[in-house]
């Protein structure tokens, strides 16, 4: 059911996370719903750099219906391409009904063997089957000419900075190199520099949304908890929370400088009033927490359905506790950043 009540311009920040990524496509499928939220700008990493490519292009192509119909098509040629991974569930976890790859021979021998052999040598052909569904999906051309802002992050190899590509910037190789983790794929060359994962520096970027867009509302679409109880022992399960925890690092910075700027009696009339300006908000689910790394990797359909399902009721529980502050004020505890230390 939508909600009845008058237009507001918002900006979206789209986590990566793999085959988590299906949970942000139910969340769009849900708000894309709303004829009151109009979309100003996406920043997106990885796999948000994927969705919010295809809802761009989609919405440029046919509105709120062909932004759906498009990230539905997308998520469907990535499952379809799943079916001749070597990451495939064993027998007993399909019996049982869980998703993950943890005791899959096949994914535990890669796991090992990525933190010893270089993806140079594992795939020195380079090959990411994305790039043919990414050309597939994404006319490109008319990415560039999109009314909505596309802000996807990279990181430079050689520097360690982000770089923030723009609508007409965006390429296959781009998307790529936003996803590239360095362990699994060979780093991507775009203009003759090398780029890895944007989530090392801006997961996403907040920052081009607060200067280049007319919105004061960003919805923040999280995969990544910023959270997790216990401390993790095992191999597998340190190198993910340290993933995690690095790939919050650079979100958390420039949502406590908002924080910190709403307290300041005067923050100027320039950049700093419009951080100052932000409202922020945020989508996310405590049951992705519960899904272990390994299914990251896991692209059958059924889970991605699952994940869909589990967006859209975030999104729909979010819409029904928070639509009237949409345009009024923050729904996320900023407050809550700065406690502590």
């Amino acid at each position: 059911m939508t909600i009845d009540r008058s237009p507001v311009l918002v900006d979206l920040a789209l986590q990566g996370g793999g085959a988590h990524g299906a949970f942000t496509w139910g969340v769009l499928d849900r708000l894309l719903e709303e004829p009151w939220l109009d979309i100003d700008g996406v920043s997106g990493t990885s796999a948000g750099a994927m969705n919010a490519a295809v809802l761009v292009d989609g919405h440029a192509e046919g509105g709120r219906d062909g932004a759906r119909a498009a990230l539905a098509s997308f998520w469907r040629s990535v499952s379809d391409a799943a079916r001749f991974s070597p990451f495939q569930r064993t027998p007993l976890d399909l019996l049982l009904g869980r998703w993950t790859l943890d005791n899959s021979p096949l994914y535990v021998t890669m796991d090992l063997l990525a933190r010893m052999v270089s993806p140079y040598d594992l795939n020195p052909g380079g090959t990411n089957p994305l790039a043919a569904i990414l050309e597939r999906h994404v006319d490109f051309a008319r990415l560039a000419q999109a009314p909505i802002k596309l802000f996807v992050t990279a990181t430079s190899v050689r520097t360690g900075q982000g770089r923030v590509f723009r609508n007409g910037e965006i390429t296959p190789d781009v998307l790529l190199a936003s996803a590239c983790l360095p362990t699994m794929f060979q780093s991507v060359e775009i203009g003759g520099e090398p780029y890895w994962d944007g989530g090392y520096s801006g997961n996403p970027t907040i920052t081009p949304l607060v200067r280049e867009c007319r919105s004061r509302d960003t919805i923040i679409v999280q995969i990544n908890p910023i959270e997790r109880l216990g401390t993790p022992r095992s191999a597998r399960d340190i190198l993910n929370r340290l993933n995690e925890v690095s790939f919050n690092g650079v979100l958390l910075k420039e949502l406590r400088m908002i924080a910190l700027l709403r307290q300041v009696a005067d923050p100027g009339n320039c950049e700093g009033a419009q951080w100052a300006e932000m409202r922020i908000h945020r989508i996310a689910s405590a049951e992705l927490a519960e899904l272990g790394a390994s299914s990251k990797l896991l692209a059958e359909w059924g889970f991605l359905c699952k994940l869909r399902d589990l967006g859209r009721t975030a999104a729909e529980t979010f819409l029904a506790e928070n639509a009237p502050a949409l345009g009024e004020r923050s729904t996320y505890d900023l407050d809550a950043l700065l406690a502590g230390p």
